[in-house]
């Protein structure tokens, strides 16, 4: 079978299983098994694949038909240009955190210290490690599987992160930070029984944000004042419909809140600096 007949087949397949973008994922995985660029591969689509190589991405496809998430079948994704590794236990990095990370990047200072609440992969600590200006970064998270992920994550890129388990700043009494940035969990009661088979996969741990998903806003924000330097920011990723009610949490504890819209045109980023 040629390239394209076998991309076809594959992604006749995802589209059959309600894989939204099966096209695309049929590409990615089939470039990942040949160790291909995924451009090179359709340019040369008319050549034969391996045997070896077909039955690889048999079994990958057969994964992805059960909703798999695709970053858990290749154990890796990118985020701000850098690659993560991540599997059942993290929460899959989106770029619509990418938002929070360029606006964490944009307001930094040299020599700023900086923690990430709720790290998972470590994708906002390691990009912000790796890309700030000469930033000192820590990062917390209750689950040691994520954190031995995420210390993985700063070596493979090259940051340097320090690495604490903590219950948001359980374990950080009297440490004061420059920013802090947190994509926590924000998903309601009735948004987690609408999430798509492949959401589903990930660690509860990681979505759901209490009833009315608010919870972690509620308690970041009500403690960080003691842990936020003055003039220090606090900026949180949100859900589309979130930024009223934490606007007005960041208001009461922080101060004069401001809001970022994503590529979408929908409301992500939430934040404040500490007036005093």
């Amino acid at each position: 079978m040629t390239i394209r007949e076998i991309l076809k087949a594959a992604t006749a397949r995802l589209d059959a299983a309600g894989v939204l973008s099966g096209d695309y994922d049929a590409a990615v995985m089939l470039a990942h098994v040949m160790g291909e660029d995924a451009l090179m591969l359709r340019m040369n689509s008319w050549k034969a694949m391996p045997e070896d190589k077909l039955e690889e991405y048999e079994a990958i496809i057969a994964r992805r038909e059960t909703r798999e998430p695709m970053q858990y079948i290749l154990s890796s994704t990118g985020f701000m240009g850098l690659e993560f590794h991540v599997e059942p236990g993290v929460l899959i990095p989106r770029p619509d955190t990418e938002i929070l990370c360029e606006e964490a990047l944009r307001r930094l200072k040299p020599g700023a210290r900086v923690l990430d609440i709720g790290t998972g992969s470590g994708a906002l600590a390691v990009s912000i490690a790796k890309l700030g200006k000469d930033c000192q970064v820590t990062a917390v998270d209750v689950s040691d599987a994520a954190l031995a992920i995420a210390q993985g994550n700063a070596e493979r890129n090259g940051a340097q992160v320090r690495f604490v388990k903590s219950d948001c700043f359980a374990a950080l009494e009297g440490e004061t930070f420059d920013m802090i940035v947190s994509n926590p969990p924000y998903i309601n009661r009735e948004e987690m029984a609408e999430l798509m088979p492949e959401v589903l996969q990930e660690p509860e741990l990681a979505l759901f944000g209490g009833e009315d998903g608010l919870d972690f806003y509620r308690r970041i924000s009500r403690e960080a004042g003691a842990h936020l330097k003055k003039g220090g920011c606090l900026l949180f990723e949100i859900g589309w419909q979130q930024k009223d009610a934490v606007s007005a949490l960041l208001s009461e504890h922080i101060g004069e809140p401001f809001a970022l819209k994503d590529y979408g045109d929908n409301w992500r980023v939430v934040g404040a600096v500490k007036e005093n």
